[in-house]
């Protein structure tokens, strides 16, 4: 690997960076490429991190010489801490709205509403003994064991009940014989 000379004084800044740019892009590149792309596996996010971190590397060129370690060493570095940045980030950590979102169309749960509505209008028109075991049963999700034991009746009659219960809601929704 090629050592990049330091900048004179005598030099220009800019011409200096820019072959300073070039130069970190064709031996480094591809390295921090293949790099960011195995720690994100999204192609379009490493190249975004190896764009920042050469960034970082022109507006730091003094610590590229100085002699704590090798220039493409401070580079993975870098490139490392901007994927841990980026993974930590608010839009990854909650949600991201992307274009796959985005065709998703939302559900109306008018339908959901107007449901639960009907059923506690039906659950009304029930007597109080089997409307109590409908909402243990089906509503609380209680066994008949566990519903019987609240209510402290037999669970025969809480089956019972539970039978006859929906049997009369089947009737009223079917429109067959009034409850």
């Amino acid at each position: 690997m090629k050592q990049i000379a330091a900048p004179t004084a005598s030099s220009k800044a800019v011409p200096c960076q820019e072959h300073l740019l070039r130069v970190l892009v064709a031996e480094h590149g591809k390295a921090l490429l293949a790099y960011a792309e195995k720690l994100l596996s999204d192609r379009h996010l490493a190249e975004d991190i190896v764009q920042e971190t050469l960034i970082r590397a022109w507006h730091h060129t003094e610590r590229l010489y100085s002699t704590d370690g090798s220039v493409r060493g401070w580079l993975l570095t870098v490139t490392r801490n901007l994927v841990i940045d980026r993974l930590r980030s608010a839009p990854n950590r909650y949600e991201t709205v992307g274009t796959e979102t985005q065709d998703l169309a939302q559900r109306d749960h008018a339908d959901a509403v107007l449901a639960s509505i009907d059923a506690v209008q039906m659950l009304r028109m029930l007597s109080t003994e089997h409307r109590e075991v409908l909402v243990h049963t089906y509503i609380c999700g209680r066994t008949v064991q566990e519903t019987a034991r609240i209510l402290g009746i037999p669970a025969g009659t809480v089956k019972s009940r539970q039978h006859y219960a929906l049997g009369s809601l089947r009737r009223r929704v079917l429109g067959s014989r009034p409850v």
